[in-house]
């Protein structure tokens, strides 16, 4: 649970294990909760959110130290580890529950999420504008206990290792400096 100097960024980039597996990495977050949020559905189940029809977007909740890391560097990482050119779509996944989303905690945060998309559109980082959905923040749903560390816990299972894994792989790459 945050206390009085950690802060919350709640993230949607497609599968919740995949952002998972990437932000529990990074040294200054405390902690990374997959779940769902942006929906209409109180205490919506995976099977409903998977249903497409509850609203929700599969999401991450990540406590962070903005002593260690910034929220915009939380953006870095995202906007580098998931496609947020394509609308509810994420490799194979596509339905709304995959969008790109920012879920914002309050209006610094929707502040900072504006700048950082026009940073990255500016910078032609990717081949397309960004798309991802920036709203302010409301309720958030903790995913069932088994989703919880996917990828850590199942690392041989197919999906982990053929979409995971080569993402993880990138992310350590990329932001080796940033590693806990």
């Amino acid at each position: 649970m945050p206390n009085s100097i950690t802060q919350q960024a709640t993230l949607g980039g497609g599968c919740f294990w995949c952002l998972e597996a990437v932000f529990e990495q990074l040294r200054g977050v405390q902690q990374v909760v997959s779940g769902y949020c942006g929906g209409n559905v109180p205490n919506a189940t995976y099977e409903q959110v998977c249903s497409g029809r509850t609203g929700h977007a599969e999401v991450i909740q990540v406590t962070f130290d903005p002593a260690e890391i910034s929220f915009a560097d939380l953006l870095d990482v995202f906007f580098a580890t998931h496609d947020p050119t394509t609308r509810n779509r994420q490799g194979a996944d596509s339905g709304t529950q995959y969008r790109s989303a920012i879920f914002c905690h309050d209006d610094e945060q929707q502040r900072i999420a504006a700048a950082k998309i026009a940073e990255v559109n500016a910078e032609k980082r990717w081949n397309a504008p960004i798309v991802t959905e920036v709203t302010r923040f409301e309720v958030f749903y903790a995913a069932e206990d088994y989703h919880q560390g996917y990828f850590r816990t199942h690392p041989a299972q197919g999906y982990c290792q053929a979409v995971i894994s080569p993402k993880v792989g990138k992310f350590r790459q990329k932001f080796a400096d940033r590693l806990r």
